[in-house]
């Protein structure tokens, strides 16, 4: 018998007692407003130092924490393939997760390391030839735009950037410039769901919609919006999506997502093939997981992605969009009354949760400093002052960071 086995056991029952103990917490908060209070205390950080910049990287809940730091320890003290074994079917527990998350089949979605992967994975993986045409969003994140730069440079690829309205006024005003910019030669479209140096948030749905009809891959690369927004898939119809699970999904480090439509797998080649891949050209794996053949993994963070896709089940996802939503429209307003310029649109059809506003370049990383050293609150300088609250987060927190903005007018204004 394996002598870590009655551990494993303690652990595990340990883990479903925290999460029995999460629900009736929730059950038994007095109100709206303390269930969240509720909800951030079942995370470490501190009151002096309260994270803002969920766009980059978020704390983890406890028991997602401890889970990677058990698991962890399990295999430090008996590495052998015995007491490893039991890791393939927690990847699987971990895929389903994941895959009922985001409202697809386990056998479309394959666990890799960040959205940056996933993103050169669909780079790298579609047969193009010289002079087919990539559409990109001009505000995408590098490893969706210079990624794809670079391999036009070495293929001869045609890449046609798009610019949108800095302040949309309607949803066509974020459509028209992309349907305008398609040709008989686009051959994928690649998008940023929401921007990480804006906010702004692309009408996903409707772009995927008008070049399907084309005939033309959508790529959404998801980094702004898994486990911010309710991101099913399959009514976004995009064809492959990727995302991290260190941001807005509150998971362990350097696991991340990349979902493929299951008409389109066979027809992306894997970036790296490794062993589990098998012994030919031809691969065993089943689905997206060809894409995740990438050696020796982290077994405990792969199985607290799981853990992580049970705790947001446990809040609830369309309310952890909604407080999203509100924490950051409480943002914005208090912003623009403090006489900010928001780069980001109010209207939260146009936005999710990445808020930033207007900094002269030379004062960004004081005023950033600022808050942080004197409020507690910190940020980012992405684009300006990029402030991103999430579900951890509580309305005093907002407040504070609004109060802080206001007492480094001199910077900005």
């Amino acid at each position: 018998m394996n002598a870590s086995a009655p551990s494993r056991r303690l652990f595990l029952a340990a883990a479903g007692t925290a999460f029995s103990g999460f629900a009736s917490s929730l059950a038994a908060a007095p109100s709206e407003e303390g269930r969240w209070q509720t909800i951030r205390g079942r995370f470490a950080f501190p009151e002096d130092k309260v994270p803002m910049n969920a766009a980059n990287l978020c704390p983890s809940p406890t028991v997602v924490a401890e889970r990677v730091a058990e698991l962890t320890h399990d295999i430090d003290v008996d590495c052998s393939f015995q007491n490893r074994e039991k890791f393939k079917q927690q990847l699987e527990d971990s895929r389903a997760a994941v895959a009922k998350h985001l409202g697809v089949s386990a056998d479309e979605v394959a666990l890799v390391r960040n959205t940056s992967e996933s993103n050169n994975t669909i780079n790298n993986g579609m047969s193009l030839k010289s002079g087919d045409e990539v559409v990109l969003w001009e505000q995408n994140h590098p490893t969706n735009n210079v990624a794809w730069e670079v391999r036009a440079k070495r293929f001869g690829l045609r890449v046609t950037k798009v610019k949108t309205p800095a302040k949309p006024n309607s949803i066509d005003d974020l459509i028209g410039p992309f349907e305008k910019a398609l040709s008989d030669k686009t051959r994928v479209l690649a998008l940023t769901h929401a921007s990480n140096v804006s906010g702004v948030r692309l009408p996903a749905r409707e772009l995927a919609e008008i070049a399907h009809r084309r005939g033309i891959h959508v790529h959404l690369d998801g980094a702004q919006s898994w486990g911010a927004l309710n991101v099913k898939l399959r009514e976004i119809g995009c064809d492959s999506y990727s995302a991290s699970g260190h941001k807005w999904f509150v998971g362990p480090k350097e696991v991340g997502l990349l979902y493929v439509r299951k008409e389109r797998i066979p027809s992306i080649w894997p970036n790296i093939v490794a062993p589990g891949w098998g012994t030919g050209p031809e691969t065993g794996l089943v689905g997206a997981r060809k894409f995740e053949s990438l050696g020796q993994r982290d077994d405990a963070a792969l199985t607290a992605v799981g853990t992580t896709a049970d705790f947001h089940g446990m809040v609830g996802l369309a309310a952890i969009e909604k407080r999203v939503f509100e924490l950051a429209s409480q943002l914005k307003a208090g912003l623009k009354d403090a006489g900010a310029r928001l780069v980001t649109p109010e209207q939260a059809e146009f936005s999710a949760g990445v808020c930033i506003m207007e900094v002269p370049a030379e004062n960004r990383q004081r005023v950033l400093d600022g808050l942080y050293r004197d409020h507690g609150i910190a940020g980012s300088t992405s684009g300006g002052l990029r402030l991103c609250p999430h579900f951890y987060n509580t309305s005093e927190h907002v407040n504070r960071a609004i109060k802080g903005v206001k007492a480094m007018r001199n910077l900005w204004a």
